[in-house]
């Protein structure tokens, strides 16, 4: 068996830092993940490691966890050997101490012993700290090692630890660019797979066989589950059941994640003929144009929160010029009118999971105490990233319109920003379905950089290559 790493001095530098960022308090503790049943205990999910176990400690194997001593310096990996039962299934691995070796770690335990060097260590009033934990497992076996309820696990996360590790893993080094670039260009290979197999009569889930066929061909697999549809006003579908028929437009947005686990995120929107007609065509260009803005406004000091407003400008001043909204578009804006058509949010961090890092908590990650994250405002709820751009983020850049015939039926029985919208226009959009476009950047000293090789995405390209 393969085991996908960077140098060892890779893993030392970046345990290192956090050390050093840190301090001198107490140990940290890292869960690896394990192997997940689908319907029966041997036949499991597929395996997916912890991305903060394996941004440290690097090894794609279940069954391991980690301790940092922050006050001695003392790293352990903590793991279990192969049973001949389990060679006769499986074949043989390195030994746990093996592959703590190419991490850089010279001492390895038996994962039982966690308990006691936990309970010891608390015994102590030394403070253990941990990430939120997400799988249940992990769940049960910190109450056990703990010695608190299920829900009193969550009172042992450890904000300090959060912030640290966010602050470290937010800015990517050119080895993690680079390992984007692999799953961004996957990604358009998928994408390009997608828009060249759709035609009338073809079913949803024949173009995710394509998408899947691309990311296995590539020593890859999908990130997230593939959202192709022909209807696109639903943000997160993933019924395949839909047959495409002239006149409908796909949604696709999927991503590859590569050996590494780094990923791509990526959405074009495409008709499902040869051609857009003219209110798809309409638009589709109203999308792009908020796209491009943007795209031209990224760089280091700028908030996501400002580009992402003016962002929601251009889609207005574009649904103004065919006559679905109405007045001042920077007031509409200001009002909120724009939600009716654009519910979420321009973006995200992109790196080892598709909204990088968010099991550590989007007011991390895409927020600073300067900027809290709204959590209440529609609209502003979903907008993952909201902070100051710095060199080295990698995000998504991704406007879209959706028009929800049952957000149109509540607004309209309650008037809502009437003043804005021109319901009697709106309605005969029902039927329309939704547009969104996506790519991907990295954020330099200068400016920004796409990731992956270029895309089609213009109007004109788009139907070229069907």
């Amino acid at each position: 068996m393969e085991i996908n790493l960077f140098e060892k001095h890779v893993y030392n530098n970046r345990r290192e830092i956090l050390k050093q960022r840190f301090g001198t308090d107490g140990i940290l503790l890292f869960m690896g993940n394990e192997e997940s049943s689908m319907n029966y205990k041997d036949n499991t999910f597929l395996f997916r490691q912890d991305s903060s176990f394996l941004y440290y400690f690097g090894l794609d194997v279940p069954a391991l966890a980690a301790t940092i001593d922050t006050e001695t310096g003392e790293e352990i990996i903590y793991g279990n050997e192969l049973t001949i039962d389990d060679i006769v299934w499986t074949g043989t691995l390195p030994t746990v101490s093996e592959m703590a070796a190419m991490v850089g770690i010279s001492k390895t335990k038996p994962y039982n012993t966690i308990a006691d060097y936990i309970q010891t260590a608390v015994s102590k009033g030394r403070t253990v700290h941990i990430l939120p934990p997400y799988r249940p497992e992990n769940v049960i076996k910190l109450s056990a090692w703990f010695g608190k309820t299920i829900a009193g696990v969550k009172g042992l996360v450890s904000e300090k630890l959060i912030r640290k590790v966010v602050g470290q893993r937010v800015i990517k080094s050119p080895l993690e660019v680079a390992e984007l670039e692999k799953a961004v260009n996957i990604s358009i290979d998928m994408e390009l797979a997608v828009i060249k197999n759709s035609q009338p009569g073809v079913k949803c889930y024949e173009l995710v066989s394509h998408a899947h066929q691309v990311a296995i061909a590539n020593n890859a697999r999908l990130g997230y589950p593939a959202i192709i549809t022909t209807q696109g006003q639903t943000l997160h579908t993933h019924y395949y059941g839909h047959q495409l028929k002239e006149g409908d437009m796909v949604l696709s947005d999927i991503g590859a994640e590569n050996a590494m686990h780094y990923g791509g995120d990526l959405t074009r929107t495409f008709p499902a003929g040869k051609k857009f007609t003219s209110r798809q065509a309409e638009l589709y260009n109203t999308v792009l144009n908020s796209m491009d803005h943007a795209i031209s406004m990224l760089k280091p000091g700028v908030r996501y929160l400002d580009i992402h407003f003016a962002a929601c400008q251009k889609l207005v001043e574009g649904l103004v010029s065919v006559g679905i909204m109405r007045g001042d578009p920077a007031e509409a804006v200001a009002a909120g009118a724009h939600t009716m058509f654009f519910q979420c949010g321009l973006g995200h961090m992109l790196g080892m999971d598709t909204h990088d890092m968010e099991d550590l908590g989007e007011q991390f990650v895409g927020y600073t105490d300067e900027l809290k994250k709204e959590t209440s405002i529609f609209g502003l709820k979903s907008l993952r990233l909201g902070r100051e751009l710095q060199t080295g983020f990698v995000l998504t850049v991704e406007p879209g319109i959706y028009i929800i015939p049952e957000l149109i039926d509540r607004w309209q029985a309650e008037n809502k920003y009437n003043s804005f919208i021109n319901y009697d226009v709106l309605n005969t959009y029902r039927d329309f379905g939704g547009i969104r476009i996506e790519d991907n950047f990295l954020i330099t000293d200068t400016g920004h950089q796409l990731l992956g090789k270029y895309l089609p995405k213009t109007l004109h390209e788009i139907e070229g290559l069907k």
